[in-house]
């Protein structure tokens, strides 16, 4: 078992900056891909980033590649999402997943209760 806590949300205005934390408990932390995803009212949970378990292999989602960054802390057993330059069409519930390096749902078996984020225009 892998317990994920996420936390940074909160309300930015457009073009600002947060960073997103998750923490993690439980299993051996650094075996995991992790993943950060986001579910806007009445949408789907969407894709946003990946990284591999060491860290060295990074994926994000077309909408917000050179915007957003991923990266892990191993030691810290915390994973990050540096998010630069929002837009309002950012804003959603932000959910860290621990899993397989995919992009898709299903291959994530842990998730987080999410933070939310607000852009406002």
């Amino acid at each position: 078992q892998v317990q994920l806590v996420e936390s940074g949300g909160g309300l930015v205005q457009a073009g600002g900056s947060l960073r997103l934390s998750c923490a993690a408990s439980g299993r051996t932390f650094s075996i995991y891909q992790m993943g950060w995803f986001r579910q806007a009212p009445g949408k789907e949970r969407e894709f946003v980033a990946a990284i591999s378990w060491s860290g060295g292999n990074t994926y994000y989602a077309v909408s917000v590649k050179g915007r957003f960054t991923i990266s892990r802390d191993n030691a810290k057993n915390t994973v990050y999402l540096q998010m630069n330059s929002l837009k309002p069409e950012d804003t959603a519930v932000y959910y860290c997943a621990a899993g397989r390096y995919s992009v898709a749902v299903r291959e994530y078996g842990y998730w987080g209760q999410g933070t939310q984020v607000t852009v406002s225009s």
